[in-house]
């Protein structure tokens, strides 16, 4: 089961599956991925691995990635070697963005879990990252975020505490991958 975590930037998704990452490390039929991205590796939480955008390239071209898109003017990839998690029946969870949910349907059996956040946190949240100035903040808060999926959903509302939110997530994994061992 490839499980796939959505939803808007500020909601908490990094901050969730650090926690959710932590309370399952010593299961070994559970992979967090960690994602490429041509992003700096000291910026955020998400623990990814820092690549250039050419070296990202190369790697795209000789098929190290399963999935890849680009957004706010980075490109992001998920490895390859999630295809052999998969076939050894482990529980696959990654960050992606939604725009690729329809392609990773139809090539893995997933399930997706959004996090969300109320706007008012969202903004909050954006502010306090530093990655953006006031205006590229009020533009992503602006963009609708509700997206058609072509496959169902669970919501995640991090609207309390970090302990709260990691319980509901890990509540949710656990409720996809109960979901997929019955299949």
């Amino acid at each position: 089961m490839l499980i796939l975590i959505v939803g808007p930037s500020g909601a908490g998704k990094d901050t969730l599956m650090n926690g959710a990452r932590d309370a399952l490390a010593d299961d070994p039929r559970v992979r967090f991925v960690r994602r490429v991205i041509t992003r700096p590796g000291d910026m955020g939480q998400e623990a990814h691995e820092s690549v250039a955008e050419q070296a990202f390239d190369l790697r795209k071209q000789a098929g190290d990635f399963a999935l890849t898109w680009r957004a706010h003017g980075l490109h992001y990839g998920i490895p390859a070697d999630i295809s052999m998690d998969l076939a050894r029946g482990r529980v696959v969870v990654v960050n992606v963005s939604r725009s690729v949910v329809a392609e990773a349907a139809a090539r893995f059996p997933v399930a997706v879990i959004e996090i969300a956040a109320p706007a008012d946190a969202l903004a909050l949240r954006l502010a306090a990252r530093g990655r953006e100035d006031a205006v590229d903040v009020a533009r992503r808060l602006s963009r609708s975020i509700e997206l058609r999926l072509p496959v169902d959903r669970e919501t995640v509302m991090n609207d309390g505490t970090v302990e709260e939110g990691v319980a509901k997530l890990l509540a949710a994994i656990t409720r996809a991958w109960g979901d997929a061992l019955q299949s």
